[in-house]
C-alpha cells in the first residue's frame, strides 16, 4: 500500500511538473483562447464645422447591446429572456430566433446605438453573455438646414453622402485596440494590455456660413410652399475665393432621423441635378460676342416684328420691341436679340466661350455625385441649336455651375475653382475673359433689376444688383410641357464691387405665376438682403435708398393727412 501510494504521488507530481513546465505554453494558449480577447476601440470621428468654427456634425458616445450566444444559451432562463426582450423592445420569439440562429458565434449585436436610459436597464439586468460596447453616433445640430451639404453616416459611422462621404477617409480616424480578460459569462474582468490607442479623425472647417445657410433655407422653403413648387435650390458663392457660403435644396431631410430617409430627398440637387438655364444664359451670349468684337454695348439690333424664322423654327419675343441696344435686349430678355447675337458668331466661337465659363465641366468642388452638365458638340450644331443655346435651351447646367459662371462676371473675368472647404487664401484662378467686358455686362445686367426690367423684384434696398431672370419650359417624354416650368434668377451684389453671386432655381411652381421674375427673384431679394447685412457689406446705392425712403415718408404723410 505504501508502495502504491508512493507511486501515485510520483505520478501526480510528474503530471504537475509536466503541466506546469513542459506543456505550459499549450495550456496557456488554450486558456487565453477561452478568456483573452482583443477589444476594438472606436475612434472619434472628426468634427465638421462651418467657416466660423460652429459645429455642424459631431460624434457623441453611445452604447450598443451585444450578446455572446454560447454563454447566453447555456445560462438563459425563460423569465430572463422575457425581461431582456421587454427592455430591448423586441418580441421574445424574435430575440430567441436571433440568438439561436447565431449560436456558433461569440459576438452578435442585439441593438445598436441605444439611449443611456436603455443602456442602464440592460446593465441592471446583469444577464450572462449580454454586455454593452461603447461606440459613437453622429449628431447634426442644424438638422435638415445643413443636411444636403454635410450628408450623413451609416450605423458603422462611415460616410454615405455629402461632405461625410467626400472626406470620409480623413474624418474617420484610426481605430485602436486592447487585450482584455473575460470570465466564463463573457463579462470583461480586467484590461490586460493596450495594443493601440485610437486616433481621432481630422476636424474639417467648411466654407459654409451657417447664418447664410439658415437664411437661404428659410426663404427657399417658404417660396416652395407659397408657389406649391416640386423642388428648388439656392447657391451663394464668394466671388473672390470661389467658396460656397450657402447651398440649400427643397425638399430636404433630417440626417438625425434615419427612419425618414428618402433617396429622392437626400441628394444635393444643386450639384447633382441638371436643367436648362433659360434666359440666364443671355448674359454669356452677350459676353462672348463682346469679347470677340462682334458687337458693342451701343450696337442696335432690330427685333421687329417680334418673331423670326431660324431653320424650321419660329423664335418669338413677348412683344415687338423693335430696335434695341444690347442693354435693352438683356433688360427685356429678348429671344430674337439673343439669337441674332449668337448667329453673329461661329458655332465653335460660341462653344469655346461657354466652355471657358465652365459649362459642361465639373466645377472642381469634388462633391460626390456632381454632374458635369452638357453643352453639346459644336460641330453637330445647326443654326436652330446654336440659337437655342443663346437663350438657354438645348443645354444642361447645375445650379452650382450657373452660380460659378456668374461669379466670373462678378470677378472681372476670373474663373475660380469652387470649394466647400474654407480657404485661407483665395486661389489664383484663370482669366477667361477681359475685365472690361465683364464690367460692361454687369452694367447691362443692372438694368434688369430696375422698374423697367424683368427682375425688378430682386432689388435690395441700398445696393446695386446685377442679375438675370429665366423662365424655362420643362421637357418631358414627348417634348416640352406647356404647363411645367423652371423659374430662375441669377445675380451679383453689390454690382459696383461684387462680393456675392447667387442662383435661385424653382422647379414646377404650380400656384399663380411661374416666371423667374415673380417666383425666383423675390427669394433672391430676401436672401441677399440678409446676407449682405450679415457680412457687413457696405451699401453702394445710398442715393436710391434715400429717394425710396423719402417716397415712403411722403406716402405715410399723405395717408395720415387723408385720415385727418
Amino acid at each position: 500500500m505504501l508502495a502504491l501510494l508512493l507511486l501515485a504521488a510520483v505520478v501526480l507530481g510528474w503530471r504537475a511538473i509536466y503541466l506546469q513546465w513542459i506543456d505550459r505554453d499549450f495550456l496557456q494558449n488554450q486558456g487565453d483562447a477561452r478568456h483573452l480577447r482583443v477589444m476594438e476601440l472606436a475612434a472619434n470621428r472628426g468634427v465638421i464645422m462651418d467657416r466660423n468654427g460652429e459645429p455642424v456634425a459631431i460624434s457623441t458616445p453611445v452604447d450598443s447591446v451585444w450578446v455572446n450566444p454560447q454563454v447566453y444559451l447555456e445560462n438563459k432562463s425563460e423569465n430572463g429572456l422575457v425581461q431582456l426582450a421587454k427592455v430591448l423592445e423586441m418580441g421574445v420569439a424574435d430575440l430567441q430566433r436571433r440568438v439561436v440562429a447565431r449560436a456558433e458565434r461569440e459576438f452578435v449585436y442585439l441593438k445598436r446605438h441605444v439611449s443611456p436610459e436603455l443602456a442602464g436597464k440592460v446593465r441592471r439586468l446583469a444577464q450572462p453573455g449580454v454586455a454593452l460596447q461603447r461606440e459613437y453616433r453622429r449628431y447634426y445640430p442644424m438638422g435638415e438646414v445643413m443636411g444636403h451639404v454635410v450628408g450623413f453616416t451609416d450605423i458603422d459611422d462611415r460616410g454615405q453622402e455629402g461632405i461625410e462621404l467626400a472626406l470620409d477617409e480623413s474624418l474617420r480616424g484610426i481605430k485602436g485596440g486592447k487585450r482584455v480578460l473575460r470570465n466564463n459569462m463573457g463579462e470583461m474582468v480586467e484590461d490586460v494590455e493596450s495594443i493601440a490607442e485610437p486616433q481621432p479623425g481630422q476636424d474639417v472647417l467648411l466654407s459654409i456660413d451657417r447664418r447664410l445657410q439658415y437664411l437661404a433655407y428659410r426663404e427657399l422653403k417658404a417660396a416652395v410652399k407659397t408657389n406649391r413648387a416640386r423642388s428648388a435650390s439656392a447657391v451663394i458663392l464668394d466671388v473672390k475665393s470661389g467658396e460656397v457660403l450657402a447651398m440649400v435644396n427643397q425638399p430636404s431631410f433630417n440626417p438625425n432621423n434615419r427612419a425618414s430617409f428618402n433617396s429622392a430627398n437626400y441628394r444635393n440637387r444643386a450639384v447633382t441635378d441638371v436643367f436648362e438655364p433659360g434666359s440666364t444664359m443671355k448674359a454669356f451670349t452677350v459676353a462672348a460676342a463682346l469679347e470677340l468684337g462682334k458687337i458693342k454695348p451701343s450696337t442696335v439690333i432690330n427685333t421687329s416684328p417680334g418673331y423670326m424664322r431660324v431653320g424650321n423654327n419660329t423664335i418669338r419675343d413677348a412683344v415687338n420691341y423693335g430696335d434695341m441696344d444690347i442693354t435693352k435686349i438683356l433688360q427685356k430678355s429678348s429671344n430674337i436679340g439673343a439669337t441674332k447675337i449668337a448667329l453673329s458668331m461661329t458655332a465653335e466661337q460660341m462653344w469655346k466661350s461657354l466652355d471657358q465659363f465652365g459649362f459642361g465641366l465639373s466645377s472642381g468642388s469634388r462633391f460626390p455625385g456632381e454632374a458635369d452638365g452638357m453643352i453639346g458638340d459644336y460641330w453637330r450644331w445647326n443654326d436652330v441649336q446654336q440659337a437655342s443655346r443663346a437663350y438657354g435651351y438645348g443645354m444642361q447646367v447645375t445650379a452650382l455651375q450657373l452660380a460659378r459662371a456668374y461669379a466670373v462676371l462678378a470677378n472681372d473675368g476670373l474663373l475660380k475653382p469652387v470649394s466647400f472647404i474654407k480657404q485661407e487664401q483665395a486661389p489664383q484662378g484663370e482669366q477667361v475673359m477681359s475685365a472690361n467686358v465683364a464690367a460692361s455686362v454687369r452694367r447691362m445686367l443692372e438694368s434688369v433689376v430696375t422698374q423697367e426690367g424683368t427682375g425688378k423684384q430682386a432689388m435690395v434696398d441700398g445696393y446695386r444688383i446685377a442679375g438675370k431672370t429665366g423662365t424655362v419650359h420643362r421637357s418631358g417624354r414627348s417634348g416640352y410641357a406647356e404647363d411645367r416650368y423652371t423659374a430662375l434668377f441669377a445675380g451679383i451684389a453689390p454690382a459696383s464691387k461684387p462680393r456675392l453671386a447667387m442662383v435661385i432655381v424653382v422647379h414646377d411652381p404650380m400656384l399663380g405665376d411661374y416666371h423667374g421674375g415673380q417666383v425666383a427673384a423675390p427669394v433672391f431679394s430676401k436672401v441677399m438682403t440678409g446676407a449682405l447685412r450679415l457680412l457687413n457689406v457696405a451699401p453702394d446705392d445710398m442715393a436710391a435708398l434715400k429717394l425710396r425712403q423719402a417716397a415712403n415718408d411722403a406716402a405715410v404723410v399723405k395717408v395720415a393727412g387723408g385720415a385727418l
